[in-house]
């Protein structure tokens, strides 16, 4: 703990730093790139975590939106010249505010997405998300043999390094990234209308929704992974590029052994069972031109191999205390919006063993209006499964996290994604504590002159004056004299030196 205190109290402006523009229209968010560039290069002695901080917080929001993932003046300089000549500079994120955004679902990802190390980074430099985590790590204390951060930072080579693959520390590592990373996202002000999780996700999207309390939510976790974990190794999980109604007429003369346990597309489903008769099954389908693709798993989650476990797990959901979702969840068994199903024991056993319906779980969330969907774990996993779900409906598609880049700039880039997409940002969660506001360019107005040209009038049918400046003489009640009169320099060349 001594380690993560020290790191985040160095210098508050190395960390990842979120700069944001907007603009009316595009010619004025060029300008604005410009503009912040020459007066960053005018004021070396400006710190980049103050200029982030007070562009976020001292500029009205307006249409046209850029947001730059910046750690150094140097990215940053870099990029604002890209985006002055019109382009989109590197992991960035240059748009529209999207006024049919819809609502906002988060989806928490299953089991096989883990990353050793995940959470890491995170953990060092935002509160929000490292409360969040220790609060889970202790509660799993309780539950596991060894000290789940433990299991999940190991070092590379170290005899610890393979533990995050067994289902017991699994599904617990999972459970504390993910619900860490939705308490971040809250703290920025990124807040779900609607969750859904794939299978073990499903646990964290019920806590996040307030099904039952993180404690028995720990505990319901726990349990689940250990007991899964005490079941004979072997199984096996293959992936299906087929229509349910083709695989379950394969299936079906296996069922005591074989079963659906995902259905992830139209045309996307896993078989799971005894190794044997699973292999055999794809192996039909592949003689047949259809793609397969064997999944890295330890167990046969979602079929019959599972139902040795059930009766102790029920136990343990019997003692879970539950009530109806505070926020609306979609459920893996009917892929459907819950309601008091999710509030009984016999929901979390049948989670165990029936088929996650994950593509009918998607349908109804587009059908709740949701159309940004925010994927809340290590990997763009359950993202990719989307298009074919959705068909040609136009969503966004938003991952925490990508193990192809550090945590704080992934997790940055979204933020930013949400930003440009219109989403409304708490900035005091995102910018550290010493940040302070300093001055910088006001908005470059797009100035255009316009000058009207009055045509010369015709003389009105009045009294003429025969005067300069008085004109003619208009007939008014209640008045002695009123004159009108057209002047400009064309007609009256004088008025030029006065």
């Amino acid at each position: 703990e001594a380690w993560a205190v020290s790191y985040t109290h160095l210098d508050v402006y190395k960390r990842q730093q979120l700069v944001v523009l907007s603009a009316k229209n595009e010619e004025a968010l060029s300008a604005q790139a410009g503009r912040l560039r020459a007066h960053m290069e005018a004021h070396p002695e400006l710190q980049l975590g103050d200029v982030a901080y007070s562009l976020a917080t001292t500029r009205s929001e307006m249409e046209h939106r850029l947001a730059i993932a910046a750690t150094s003046r140097q990215t940053l300089g870099e990029a604002l010249e890209m985006a002055e000549r019109g382009q989109t500079p590197s992991g960035a994120v240059r748009g529209t505010v999207n006024l049919s955004r819809g609502k906002l679902a988060l989806l928490f990802t299953g089991q096989g997405s883990q990353v050793v190390g995940m959470g890491r980074g995170l953990h060092a430099e935002w509160s929000a998300f490292r409360e969040a985590f220790e609060k889970c790590v202790a509660l799993f204390e309780r539950e596991l043999d060894r000290p789940l951060k433990e299991v999940m930072w190991a070092e590379a080579g170290s005899a610890d390094e393979g533990l995050l693959d067994q289902t017991m520390y699994t599904q617990p590592a999972l459970f504390v990234l993910e619900y860490a990373l939705s308490a971040l996202w809250r703290s920025w002000g990124v807040t779900p209308d609607v969750v859904a999780g794939h299978s073990i996700g499903e646990l964290v999207a019920a806590s996040v929704a307030g099904v039952f309390s993180l404690e028995d939510g720990v505990r319901l976790c726990a349990a689940r992974g250990k007991l899964m974990q005490e079941l004979p190794a072997g199984g096996a999980m293959v992936s299906i590029w087929a229509s349910e109604a083709e695989v379950a007429e394969a299936v079906g003369l296996h069922s005591a052994s074989v079963a659906i346990g995902a259905v992830n597309g139209p045309e996307s489903v896993v078989i799971s069972g005894e190794e044997a008769e699973v292999t055999a099954i794809a192996a039909g389908f592949a003689a047949r031109g259809v793609r397969t693709k064997a999944l890295q798993v330890s167990h046969a989650f979602h079929s019959p191999l599972m139902e040795p476990m059930l009766a102790a797990f029920r136990q343990v959901a019997e003692s879970i205390r539950y009530q109806r979702p505070a926020v609306p969840l979609v459920s893996n068994l009917s892929g459907k919006l819950c309601t008091d199903e999710v509030c009984t024991a016999d929901y979390w056993v049948q989670h165990v063993r029936g088929a996650v319906r994950f593509a009918a779980g998607v349908q109804s969330l587009y059908g709740a209006g949701a159309r940004t969907f925010v994927e809340v774990g290590p990997k763009a996993t359950l993202l990719s499964l989307l298009p074919a779900c959705l068909g040609e409906a136009e969503v966004t598609l938003v991952s925490s996290l990508r193990p192809d880049r550090p945590e704080s700039e992934a997790m940055i880039g979204a933020l930013g994604r949400v930003y440009v997409l219109g989403g409304g940002i708490d900035w005091k969660g995102v910018y550290a504590e010493g940040a302070q506001r300093v001055e910088l360019p006001t908005y470059p107005w797009q100035r255009q002159r316009y000058w009207v040209e009055a045509r010369k009038l015709e003389r009105p049918t009045r009294e003429a004056t025969g005067h300069g400046l008085l004109g003619v003489r208009i007939p008014a009640a209640g008045s002695e004299a009123v004159f009108e009169a057209q002047m400009g320099l064309e007609s009256h060349p004088r008025l030029g030196a006065h």
